[in-house]
């Protein structure tokens, strides 16, 4: 048996550890892309060598590591990005070293009528439920009044919402409070302008995204279902450079221009119309004001051996609901970000990152005269973060890194029967992951890793650990299988509202003691086939576990009883995309089939978002040099809806010593029905999008036009519960935006 054992443990080193023998035959081709115009780095960039099965493509920062390269040879180097146009390199790999070059490329108006087929292995990634979100495909699109990153996420496969006046999104049978956005791996707590009609950040900072929609890897964690990573621009590094624009909603501003080693950028965006957003949201008499800025100075060196970026970048929105009459409730919320990023390629094939950020979150209600009850919510994050990451000549990554969490959360409220609640928790956590990913074979990649979680924010847990498992293995050169299996938990949620028809925000809070931390499994499973360059199929079925989930305890009488009650639930489905690109048209359909269940009190439901069927129709069609055009045609299923069942009226005891007591006091009241058990009819619209780009006065210009729900389609957003009189969501609404390029 000691043999046994000994002759295992020499196999393993030799396994991994073999590759270095040959260290001296091979080298490694190390850089970063660019934009030759403005020094913004490009992610997504494909890079293969000439005459060999060796590709990778650039990550989200631009950089891009090729290993396992035959040394003293003179290669090629093709370098391909769609609206740019294609480049070639020579390059000459030395024995046991990294050639570290800058690659430029310059845009071009038509994308390419070809698609450069890479080697088999051009990523690290699985890529099983990820999305990369192109930003000009998304300046494309038709804007619903406003250009909107969170808003394009529902029109992918699996991604619900509940209507046209709400950006909130639902993943794969999760609530909106499992969803994690990051900007510059910073935790964004409320990421929603306007009553959640679209995201705080603007687009016009935003130079890379990825979507997970489940089954992502050891180095994301705290929530259960998905991860929006957003990298935001650097600037123009050449030249000083300025934009404006203009729409029925907001007017922006954006500085850019270059530093001592570096760049910097400022954007700005302020509502202007209020008169279009109450007929946006049905609301006549509420006057909407919010904005956003957005900042970030880096520094850069890039000299033959490694390369050091240093980024200083804040976040900061705000949103005012501010009423003219005292009988109104006012609100305010907003988020303030700053942050640190320190990037270093070393002299050896390793990657480090440091992360040092602050995120603040404040909200509250003002009831002012009025029936609302108050509320304040506060949320201070403060994290550091270091990844590391290791290339092996194997072309095998290993990836580590740890992030220390220190959070203080406050939060009073009071319910509808006059119980207070004030809740005040403060508490550090310590977050250590790591994985491995295996690309040394030729059709095979395995990416298996776990986090363990020494010191859980919620109480009751005190060690935790998460495994994951993603594999994508290529049956050939266009069908490849993908899987992936996790286990996930979430420290926080936020007070969610079944019956809420619109949350304006959401309560975060720290799960209290006497709660189990929520958790999730994640089964996924599917296949990707291009059956040429250009037409693509993406099929994915899932199946989740959600376990203690945190619900409001709608039975609450007295002081005593807890505010909140665990939960369950359970979804699953599968998910169809397909993808046709060419030079001048790009369309894609998106379907899911799916279903959601919760279970509380021994309950089981639909929650409200909810919807069998989901249909998307996209289009978009390059007319010319200076003109683009784009359609998408939505389809949902009804939503589920807790219907009404009649009125009484109610005797309240207000004032039992007023003479007209008797005939004063009583009011109308609703009775419901079930919970969630009746369904709204079906949802459809058609929004169309024009834009033209022109210049005058040597000034560029873009101008669009869009109009939402073309054909005036009377979609029902809900019932009034005092009156049962029908609202409906947006109808035919032209709008128009410009923008000058200075």
């Amino acid at each position: 048996m000691l043999k046994y054992k000994a002759t295992l443990i020499i196999s393993l080193i030799i396994y991994f550890l073999f590759p270095l023998i040959y260290l001296a035959q091979t080298g490694t081709l190390r850089g970063t892309v660019e934009d030759s115009t403005n020094g913004e780095s490009l992610a997504y960039v494909n890079i293969v060598l000439d005459g060999k099965k060796l590709g990778v493509s650039t990550d989200m920062n631009g950089n891009f590591m090729l290993r396992s390269v035959p040394a003293n040879m003179d290669y090629i180097i093709k370098v391909t990005h769609i609206g740019y146009q294609p480049k070639q390199l020579p390059v000459r790999i030395a024995e046991g070293k990294i050639l570290q070059i800058k690659i430029s490329l310059s845009p071009r108006n038509f994308q390419l009528d070809e698609i450069e087929t890479l080697g088999k292995r051009v990523s690290s990634k699985t890529n099983i439920g990820l999305h990369k979100i192109a930003i000009k495909d998304l300046e494309l699109l038709p804007k619903s009044v406003e250009t909107d990153i969170i808003r394009s996420l529902q029109l992918l496969p699996g991604v619900q919402s509940t209507g046209d006046v709400s950006a909130r999104y639902y993943v794969r049978g999760g609530s909106s409070d499992q969803n994690l956005m990051l900007y510059n791996g910073v935790t964004v707590y409320n990421p929603f302008h306007a009553m959640g009609l679209f995201s705080v950040i603007d687009p016009e900072i935003i130079n890379a995204a990825e979507f997970y929609k489940g089954g992502f890897t050891a180095e994301y964690g705290e929530r259960l279902s998905s991860v929006l990573n957003i990298v935001t621009k650097s600037g123009n590094r050449n030249k000083f450079a300025g934009s404006g624009s203009i729409s029925f909603l907001t007017g922006k501003v954006s500085l850019e221009g270059p530093i001592p080693n570096g760049s910097f950028i400022f954007t700005a965006r302020k509502s202007l119309f209020d008169e279009v957003l109450k007929k946006f949201l049905n609301y006549k008499e509420t006057p909407f004001d919010f904005y956003d800025i957005s900042f970030k100075a880096n520094y850069s060196t890039n000299d033959d051996k490694k390369i050091t970026k240093i980024s200083l970048f804040s976040f900061n929105s705000n949103d005012r609901l501010k009423n003219n009459n005292s009988l109104r409730e006012d609100f305010n919320w907003r988020n303030n970000i700053f942050g640190g990023q320190w990037f270093q390629a070393w002299e050896s094939p390793l990657y480090s990152e440091t992360t040092v950020s602050l995120s603040s979150y404040r909200a509250e209600v003002f009831p002012n005269k009025s029936n609302a009850l108050h509320r304040y919510n506060k949320i201070d994050d403060i994290t550091l973060r270091m990844d590391f990451t290791y290339m092996y000549d194997s072309r095998d990554e290993l990836k580590v890194g740890y992030y220390i969490k220190s959070l203080n959360a406050d939060l009073y409220f009071e319910n509808a029967r006059g119980f207070i609640t004030n809740v005040h928790d403060y508490g550090a956590n310590l977050n250590i992951y790591g994985k491995y990913t295996l690309l040394r074979f030729d059709n095979l990649v395995i990416d298996f890793g776990t986090r363990l979680c020494g010191a859980p924010l919620a109480e009751k847990n005190n060690t935790r650990i998460e495994p994951r498992l993603n594999t994508k293995y290529q049956l050939n050169d266009n069908i490849s299988l993908k899987a992936a299996w996790g286990i996930y938990a979430q420290d926080v949620a936020t007070f969610t509202d079944e019956n809420e028809i619109i949350s304006l925000y959401e309560s975060w809070f720290v799960i209290p003691e006497y709660l189990t931390p929520s958790s999730a499994i994640h089964y996924v499973a599917g296949t990707e086939i291009n059956f040429t360059d250009n037409i693509s199929l993406n099929i994915e079925a899932y199946y989740k576990l959600l376990h203690n989930l945190c619900e409001l305890n709608q039975n609450k009488v007295s002081a005593e009883d807890f505010d909140l009650v665990t939960g369950k639930g359970e979804s699953y489905g599968w998910e169809l995309l397909l993808k046709f690109d060419n030079r001048k048209i790009q369309t894609s359909l998106a379907y899911s089939l799916s279903w959601a269940y919760k279970e509380v009190n021994n309950k089981i439901y639909y929650p409200k978002y909810d919807s069998r069927h989901n249909l998307n129709l996209s289009l978009q069609y390059n007319l010319s040099e200076n003109w683009d055009a784009s359609a998408i045609w939505i389809f949902n299923s009804g939503h589920p809806f807790t219907p009404i069942k009649g009125y009484y009226d109610k005797l309240y005891f207000d004032d039992p010593f007023s003479p007209w007591y008797i005939y004063e006091s009583y009011q109308p009241y609703t009775i419901m029905g079930s919970k969630n058990i009746r369904r709204l009819p079906y949802y459809h619209r058609l929004d169309i999008s024009v834009t033209n780009k022109f210049s005058l006065f040597s000034t560029a210009f873009k101008l669009s036009l869009s109009i939402v729900n073309v054909y005036d389609r009377k979609n029902i957003f809900y019932f009034e519960r005092d009156t049962g009189k029908r609202v409906n969501m947006i109808p035919f609404l032209p709008t128009v935006s410009l923008k000058v390029d200075l």
